[in-house]
């Protein structure tokens, strides 16, 4: 194998056919030690600081270490990202006859039988908007070589047009289907077999690889080396696949699919249409039962809530009916057999809800809008996690730019079970190249009020609007609840129409979180107040994004079911909770919401973190030492300075020329 050092050389294969590559010391330095882990089938947990270029640092050893490689990414974009672009440039830099393939969940992939179907079924679109989708998806399926709905221009992935378009492991025929020689999802998977490199996501890796959920037991045995990137993201989704949940979405699917299924295998057998209808009313009334919408409730919650027991109760009555009815019909088709054993195993999941569950399991319910879940979570993944990993030699690789406390990963190796692997995992920082000490300034204002107390997002508000006025907007207000970020938006809108300020004002929810990117960047002087979803994978380099606003340290609400169990048990088990699993998630997460800041050699701004317990608790020391090492103030009057000095925005004509 070529010496790794001359890839990465300043007139090495990636600088010579990669433009803009610039070599980078922590870059190389992460790239030997995945080549050695992976040549020693050894765990590697490695921390890349933004800028280090942790994706050529991994390609580059698992391309030419020869062995079969599995990458799995935190979410479909980046793995779209990294098969379309990165991959391909590496490979082509290299030299190497490497054969890669991109696998996606089934959902992803249109199925001809069911767009069939859809077609056939015209009358019963919702909308003319889905009936003009499933039309545009007929005609792009029939020159689509990959059947990825991502692929599919005229349609927006998140269209309900898809859910009739596309199979779920539920309701796929599998070998019996008419199209299975046309099925995209087995040809994506025969390609997956045959690669060299496949590149999946997170949520396929459990699902479908370790969970061997959907035909692809052979993938993993058959890899030499696992790497995960944005692996900070790896133990909410194991534990959410390590769970069990029961929505109403399930059921009212399910209910669907058997109407359809029964219309056309056992339309003499009327019973079966009255118990769709019969349980579609249960499930209806079992949301009905919840007041309110987006929360999440404990087990206690749930019992004190009046009449949804009893829905739960009837809910559960009319399932056990359902799945008898089906059951006499299950042999007519294979789409009834398919619905029976679904309603069987929804079923039984209800069942084992209202069981008394485990010491480490906790059961709990997440309310929407118009719909809601049934959950039983598991309290810690590590066991289960590591049993998976163990029993066959191979590589496995955690990357992220968040995964230590400072320099020490036992919180993030305990929560997988890495901390009890033999031989020991090995782990490493690499910092970020960028100059922070001059391209950042790290403000925390005084004089902010209790960040629990009622007027704390005025405050924040009051605090942060000379900033943003000597940024020239420029700026991200990432909130840590959508309460305080839609207070904090209105706050901002009577201040700009109040003092005249031409900085154009985005919210997360205004339109999809690549639209709103789309607009801020175009606008060259917005400020976009955003939650949860802004405070990771979201990439503004340039003169766009000089300021970001923190307004509280990111702890989990304590009255979430899920971490006011796992804090119970975790002080049933001699823990510390606070400052064993509270405090390291958040300083992973301040980190995550810190790093939309500098994303280039180039870029300079100010990081406001509004939330006076980073300065006044004893634990705020913790998390600003996590942050890269940027000046340190706490006068306004330099961070206006500092901002004065940045080069002026460039704005587009008017707003509406960023829509």
């Amino acid at each position: 194998m070529t010496d790794l050092a001359t890839y990465f050389a300043e007139d090495g294969a990636l600088a010579r056919h990669i433009p803009g590559y610039r070599p980078r010391p922590q870059q190389l330095e992460m790239a030997q030690a995945i080549a050695a882990a992976i040549k020693g089938n050894r765990v590697l947990v490695a921390e890349a600081g933004t800028g280090t270029g942790k994706t050529f640092a991994y390609l580059v050893p698992a391309l030419a270490s020869g062995g079969k490689v599995i990458i799995s990414t935190g979410t479909k974009t980046l793995q779209d990202q990294l098969f379309h672009r990165d991959l391909p440039a590496v490979r082509n830099a290299l030299k190497l006859p490497v054969s890669v393939a991109l696998l996606k969940g089934r959902a992803n992939y249109v199925c001809p039988y069911h767009l069939e179907r859809a077609q056939a079924d015209g009358a019963t679109f919702r909308s003319p908007e889905d009936g003009a989708h499933i039309r545009a998806i007929v005609r792009w399926a029939k020159h689509t070589h990959t059947g990825d709905k991502a692929e599919c221009s005229e349609v927006p992935e998140d269209a309900t047009a898809w859910y009739a378009a596309t199979s779920t492991r539920d309701n796929c025929l599998g070998q019996e289907c008419p199209e299975v020689k046309n099925c995209f999802v087995m040809a994506a998977r025969r390609a997956a077999q045959e690669a060299e490199v496949v590149v999946v996501n997170h949520h396929l890796f459990f699902a479908d690889v370790m969970l061997r959920d959907e035909g692809l037991a052979e993938l993993l045995p058959s890899c030499n080396t696992v790497v995960f990137d944005e692996a900070h993201q790896l133990p909410e989704t194991a534990s959410l696949f390590f769970g069990e949940s029961v929505s109403t979405g399930q059921l009212l699917d399910l209910a669907r699919d058997t109407r359809n299924e029964a219309l056309t295998a056992a339309r003499d057998f009327a019973p079966l249409q009255d118990a769709v209808r019969t349980l579609e009313k249960s499930v209806r009334d079992l949301r009905l039962a919840f007041p309110g919408e987006n929360q999440r409730l404990a087990h206690a919650q749930l019992e004190a809530l009046p009449g949804l027991p009893a829905a739960i109760g009837r809910l559960h009555d009319e399932l056990e009916v359902f799945v008898s009815l089906l059951e006499s019909q299950a042999e007519r088709s294979e789409g009834l057999e398919r619905c029976w054993q679904r309603a069987t195993e929804l079923s039984e999941r209800l069942d084992r809800w209202q069981m008394p569950p485990g010491p480490d399991i906790v059961r709990w319910a997440e309310v929407f809008s118009q719909s809601a879940a049934l959950n039983a979570t598991p309290l810690q993944v590590a066991g289960v996690f590591r049993k998976q990993m163990e029993g066959q030699v191979r590589a496995w690789i955690f990357t992220s730019a968040t995964l230590a406390v400072g320099r020490d990963f036992a919180h993030y190796a305990s929560e997988l079970g890495l901390d009890q692997l033999d031989p020991p995992i090995e782990s490493a920082v690499w910092g970020s190249p960028f100059d922070y000490a001059s391209q950042a300034l790290l403000y925390a204002p005084t004089g902010m009020p209790d960040p629990n107390s009622f007027g704390f997002p005025d405050a924040v508000v009051d605090a942060a609007l000379p900033a943003i006025r000597a940024a020239q907007g420029r700026a991200f207000v990432l909130c840590t609840s959508l309460r305080a970020m839609q207070r904090i938006h209105e706050q901002l809108q009577t201040h700009f129409e109040r003092e005249g300020l031409d900085f154009p004002l985005l919210m997360q929810g205004q339109g999809s979180r690549t639209e709103l990117l789309e607009r801020f960047r175009k606008l060259g002087n917005a400020v976009l107040v955003a939650s949860q979803s802004f405070w990771e994978g979201v990439d503004v380099p340039g003169d766009a994004l000089s300021l970001v606003v923190i307004d509280k340290l990111p702890f989990a609400p304590p009255d979430d079911p899920v971490l006011a169990a796992r804090i119970e048990w975790m002080r049933k088990e001699g823990r510390n909770p606070f400052m064993d699993y509270q405090l390291p998630r958040t300083v992973i997460n301040m980190k995550q919401g810190a790093g939309r800041l500098i994303r280039t050699e180039r870029d300079r701004g100010v990081l406001m973190i509004c939330d006076p317990r980073m300065i006044d608790k004893h634990y705020g020391r913790r998390v600003w030492q996590s942050l890269p090492a940027m000046r340190r103030t706490r006068v306004v009057d330099e961070v206006v300075a500092f901002l004065e000095t940045l080069p002026a925005p460039a704005r587009v004509a008017n707003a509406s020329d960023a829509a």
